[in-house]
């Protein structure tokens, strides 16, 4: 005999994470409007955009900014604001092809090097 589905008054509320840790499971980064990019030759690399991503979204390597996780950013724009250095540019998912920037959403200068070392 198959279990019976739970009714309406059984189901969590909506929203709520029923098992800890499974949220990454959730890419919720196609919802988005518009897509962070970062100048890494304004970066200051204060980590502000770090501390205040509620999504966890922004990528850290040796202390430094190194990126965005495009699969679970959702373009809100915190980072953004919060940089003191207007080194991060919201794009519009519509107008994203006319940037170059790498996968991890660093954009390339010039040279082609991303500002990097």
């Amino acid at each position: 005999m198959s279990e019976k589905a739970p009714g309406w008054k059984e189901l969590p509320i909506g929203g709520v994470i029923v098992h800890a840790g499974n949220s990454f499971e959730y890419e919720t980064g196609d919802w988005r409007a518009q897509r962070p990019v970062l100048d890494k030759e304004k970066c200051i690399d204060c980590l502000q955009c770090w501390v205040f991503c509620p999504d966890g979204s922004i990528l850290v390597e040796d202390e430094k900014m190194a990126g965005y996780d495009y699969q679970h950013c959702k373009g809100c724009g915190i980072c953004a604001h919060t940089c003191p250095v207007d080194a991060i540019e919201m794009v519009s998912e519509e107008k994203i092809s006319d940037v170059e920037f790498d996968e991890w959403g660093v954009k390339q200068s010039s040279s082609g090097d991303g500002g990097q070392d």
